[in-house]
């Protein structure tokens, strides 16, 4: 009996080593605590905010006392979630408004932008949060590389088509969550919609390029006008973002371990997000990244000023912008 007790601290032992290996154990992440009307009075979009990181945002902003409008692909999923959120936010708690949003179709992205300019007077936040992860090779709506599609150019079209209110609600921010896979990318102007090769690892790298390249054009562009705009890392956070990543079956339980043991929650992945929408240390910053709440210093292709205005002018004109 003893023996077998070794042999099972033993084994444990190794694969937990192995583990934080693998995965090595981020920071522990402090927990963001805001008076409870912090956010009282204001209108916060969040896209994909029916799961992972959007979801706890949401969560926290409901908690704010914020006007939260949940925009999200899939309704039933959203409503679920919306349900959740208010059970746990308690009796003091802001507003939680469900919009249909499929970043995949800039026809959606158009219906969901005149609806909230018709519906909503100010926006005092907008929270670029949703994406897609290393799918299989498919393509959007209007025929682009789905990751492409989803995490820059939907988002892309939304902001623009949003601007006229942010900018009648200043100071109002814009939040863009990136990855720090940006770092494995490089934007290629040659085959941007991937029709040549597809590599999933390498769009979704540069996808996550493509926001902090948006993110620092469009705070030039911005500059004066009281709206800011920041992008993030989150880290590698517990969310369904890698449903498409395929692992062995023999290796799930192992994966699984791993990421309870060493991968962020959504709440804790939720709080530099939170924090570049609430905090009152960020006023009047733009086009910077943050990472566990600090700002994060980034390599040189994410800060080119050349490559940022090269894709805004080509984003521009695939998604049908004109001057």
């Amino acid at each position: 009996m003893l023996s077998a007790v070794l042999v099972a601290v033993v084994v444990g032992g190794s694969v937990l080593l192995f583990m934080r290996r693998l995965f090595p154990r981020q920071n522990a992440v402090k927990l963001l605590c805001f008076p409870t009307d912090t956010m009282r009075g204001k209108t916060v979009i969040v896209t994909g905010a029916n799961s992972g990181i959007g979801k706890a945002v949401a969560g926290e902003l409901l908690k704010l006392q914020a006007r939260v409008i949940m925009a999200c692909r899939d309704l039933r999923s959203a409503e679920e979630a919306a349900n959740d959120l208010k059970k746990a936010a308690g009796p003091d708690q802001g507003e939680v408004v469900i919009k249909h949003l499929d970043l995949a179709s800039l026809r959606s992205v158009r219906q969901f932008c005149e609806e909230i300019s018709q519906e909503e007077p100010k926006i005092d936040v907008l929270i670029n949060n949703a994406g897609v992860y290393q799918c299989p090779y498919t393509k959007t709506e209007d025929g682009f590389e789905m990751q492409l599609g989803v995490n820059h150019l939907g988002h892309f079209l939304l902001t623009h088509l949003l601007l006229d209110v942010l900018k009648s609600s200043a100071p109002s921010r814009i939040v863009v969550v990136s990855s720090k896979l940006y770092k494995y990318g490089h934007i290629n102007f040659d085959d941007l919609n991937s029709e040549k090769n597809y590599d999933k690892a390498f769009c979704y790298s540069q996808s996550k390029l493509a926001n902090l390249l948006f993110t620092l054009e469009l705070a030039r562009q911005l500059e004066g006008s009281e709206v800011t705009v920041n992008a993030l890392t989150p880290g590698i956070v517990r969310t369904r973002l890698g449903r498409h990543v395929h692992i062995p079956f023999l290796a799930k339980p192992l994966f699984n371990l791993a990421s309870m043991v060493f991968f962020k929650s959504p709440l804790e992945g939720a709080q530099t997000p939170l924090y570049l929408a609430c905090s009152p240390e960020v006023e009047g910053v733009s086009g910077k990244c943050f990472a566990n709440c600090e700002e994060e210093k980034l390599m040189d292709k994410a800060t080119d000023k050349e490559a940022a205005k090269k894709l805004w002018d080509m984003s521009r004109r695939m998604v049908g912008l004109t001057d």
